[in-house]
């Protein structure tokens, strides 16, 4: 590599022998710009996988209000409000209180109100209470027991009857014409 060349050999000659003809730019000393670098392509946004669902066990007893902006499973008690995203009540499953989801998934036992944009019960399922929904389907078997009322926002703030709602505006008109 470094050593003289022995007899007979050969060495390559560079191809421009004077080093003063070969020109450095500017342009080569410099980085390169973002428009001469070569760029990986830009993987598209996986979406986050949805998180499993919280689940209360058959020997779970549960005092109080639950909330869960996901999703619930119940097999076990709860005695209190529950508010989530997507509620399955299990066939082992006690709910005393309200209950209100995007969707309601009923096998079990539900004793209050039930709210929901999409409400199942299927033929293990006992409501007793009433049921507030924008989509229903009941199936063959299921016990219920109460009134059924069709909402376009059920699982928003609770509708007035019309008749209430007139006795408000009266009464609001009432007092600001005095």
């Amino acid at each position: 590599m470094f050593s003289k060349p022995k007899p007979g050999e050969t060495v390559p000659q560079p191809t421009n022998a004077n080093p003063t003809e070969e020109k450095i730019k500017p342009s080569d000393l410099r980085p390169p710009t973002m428009e001469k670098r070569a760029t990986a392509p830009v993987p598209a946004a996986t979406p986050k996988p949805k998180p499993a669902a919280s689940v209360f066990s058959t020997d779970l007893t549960i005092t109080g209000n639950v909330h869960s902006s996901g999703d619930i499973q119940i097999e076990g008690t709860i005695e209190g409000d529950v508010r989530a995203n997507t509620l399955i009540v299990g066939e082992t499953a006690v709910v005393k209180g309200e209950v209100s989801a995007e969707e309601v998934i009923a096998h079990g036992r539900v004793i209050g109100r039930l709210r929901g944009v999409k409400v199942r019960l299927s033929s293990t399922a006992r409501v007793e209470g009433d049921i507030v929904h924008k989509t229903i389907a009941i199936e063959s078997g299921a016990h219920f027991e109460g009134s059924v009322q069709r909402q376009d926002d059920p699982v928003g703030k609770p509708q007035q009857p019309q008749a209430v709602r007139s006795q408000q505006q009266n009464t609001a008109a009432t007092a600001a014409a005095e």
